[in-house]
């Protein structure tokens, strides 16, 4: 039978084990929301990059004959 020392020393284990866990979720949470907020910058800046290769490619001129395997 564990005695009443053996239990307080397990409780304070888990108690710096409970911290551990606790800040280490904080700094996931950081690192989260800073990836996302990356993620969301690039996928802006991809869509913007489209839309100009959209406009740049509607400037092009189109070649008359083209398909007829000229």
């Amino acid at each position: 039978m564990a005695t009443l020392q053996d239990l307080a020393e397990r409780i304070d284990r888990l108690l710096l084990r409970q911290q551990e866990l606790t800040r280490t979720n904080a700094l996931l949470q950081q690192q989260l929301t800073s990836v996302a907020s990356e993620r969301d910058n690039l996928k802006s800046r991809l869509t913007a990059a489209r839309s100009r290769i959209d406009a740049l490619l509607e400037r092009l001129p189109v070649k008359s004959g083209e398909g007829d395997g000229a």
